[in-house]
């Protein structure tokens, strides 16, 4: 089915789209320009909303806002935002109504005439995804990366040829309960994330299930071979399985031996590139380079790779180096947003960092962090909804007695900031890593990202 005959299919339907953000919008600008009877609906009000509410309503949509925007929701076609779950009260009442709802990536895989990959887990899946659409691109494919990250590639759809490669992140929200069926699934890893939106842990393990499993006999899924859900996932896989791993030599994908990048074949090895040579520092990121190698395996020679691996900066927000002042080096690792990003971002630096960490409550255990922070901290500034938590884990880790990191709340984030940096000097590093969304004060980590390196251009 082509885009146009989906959007007719369309026609004669009342349809809703709940979100209007970044995913949503050009599907409302689509369905409306083609006649369909749009309902645009936003936790925002008209005032909030803006000239964008003008716009919509200039372009025929209707518009239902505020905070009962979800209520006695009927209509035929529902699109939901990835971060409103499927088991949200509402639109199960609207599935009982016999309203239909999907989204605008469930479509988008139904439609796309291309090959598919497609990465998710808990860490590492924007790195790897960038790192796997970079050497595809290299390698002379066209690419379109979307998903999570890049944007929205419903409406690119009639431009898409079937020797492209789609190359998408795919987070917990938008995979639950979506029907996904990519030519190459990725899961990075595993660690307790979002459970302020899932009903457990099980639950967001669950929803990363349905990235392989309506995939064919003939996909692919790329597992990490030293994450504990390896073998729950690999039960389930109705194709063929490789792993990763950065600890032992696997039988079949990819590994770390002796120091160098290899795939594997029946437990033979086939060197790629020296860990050494990849440009991006820190070991979370040979672990995504093997994932992303092994995802690519077929499609990309290993001189490719090698060039790859020496030449990609990374991408922003992940120990980004914002700048050097007076001898101090400021990195932005605003996408440590859970505590295992915020230890690998730790693990990587060669420095222990002046470390501003705290933000919106993810209701996740920062036991491991505030062990690792007492171990690879030279201080710690806290801000944000969490920084009281994020104090009591320090306090209680078992190294807290013997490595008294130094702690000092900051009661906002700029304040957080300009604290760092009188307290770093020469040969120091002033450290983003929140260990936490960025909710309670941002609308996403790219913002805050952005406000912190605002701050620290700013700087005197």
């Amino acid at each position: 089915m082509t885009l146009e005959q989906y959007v007719n299919s369309l026609k004669g339907k009342r349809i809703a789209v709940l979100g209007v953000g970044v995913s949503n919008t050009p599907l409302i600008e689509l369905l409306c320009r083609s006649g369909c009877d749009i309902t645009a609906c936003d936790k925002r009000s008209l005032e909030q909303m803006g000239e964008t509410a003008q716009y919509l309503l200039a372009l025929g949509a209707k518009l239902k806002l505020g905070e009962d925007y979800l209520e006695d929701l009927d209509q035929d076609v529902i699109f939901r935002t990835p971060g409103l779950m499927p088991f949200d009260a509402h639109l199960k009442a609207a599935r009982q109504r016999g309203s239909l709802v999907t989204s605008e990536m469930e479509v988008f895989l139904r439609l796309c005439p291309c090959k598919v990959i497609a990465v998710t887990g808990s860490d590492g899946k924007t790195t790897t995804t960038t790192i796997i659409s970079e050497l595809l691109k290299a390698e002379g494919y066209r690419v379109h990366l979307g998903g999570n990250i890049g944007h929205p590639l419903l409406c690119d759809t009639p431009q898409m040829q079937p020797e492209d490669y789609a190359v998408l992140e795919l987070s917990s929200f938008q995979l639950h309960s979506m029907f996904c069926h990519p030519d190459v699934a990725v899961i990075t890893n595993l660690t307790p994330n979002h459970l302020d939106k899932h009903k457990d842990f099980q639950d967001y393990i669950d929803a990363k299930r349905a990235i392989y499993e309506h995939q064919s006999p003939e996909g692919r899924l790329i597992l990490n071979a030293d994450d504990p859900h390896t073998d729950y996932y690999r039960a389930g896989a109705p194709g063929h399985v490789s792993l990763f791993s950065d600890r032992q030599a696997v039988q079949q994908g990819t590994a770390l031996v002796d120091g160098m990048l290899c795939w594997m074949s029946e437990g033979k090895a086939e060197p790629i590139v020296p860990a050494s040579e990849i440009r991006i520092p820190g070991e979370h990121n040979v672990l995504n380079y093997l994932a992303a190698f092994e995802a690519v395996r077929g499609l990309v020679s290993a001189e490719t790779c090698r060039k790859v691996a020496r030449d990609f900066p990374g991408v922003a927000h992940r120990l980004e180096l914002v700048r050097e002042l007076r001898g101090v080096r400021y990195i932005n690792d605003s996408i440590g947003s859970s505590p295992t990003r915020t230890i690998a971002g730790l693990r990587a630096l060669q420095t222990k960092p002046i470390i501003i960490c705290g933000g919106y409550d993810k209701q996740i255990p920062f036991d491991s962090l505030g062990e690792e922070l007492c171990l690879r901290a030279k201080a710690v500034v806290l801000t944000g909804h969490t920084a009281d938590k994020i104090q009591k884990a320090i306090l209680a880790a078992p190294s807290y007695p013997g490595h008294h990191v130094p702690m000092v709340l900051a009661s906002d984030f700029k304040k957080a900031v300009l604290t760092a940096s009188a307290l770093a000097n020469e040969g120091d590093i002033v450290l983003l890593s929140p260990a936490c969304a960025s909710f309670d004060h941002f609308k996403n980590f790219e913002e805050r990202g952005d406000t912190f390196k605002k701050i620290v251009m700013e700087l005197l």
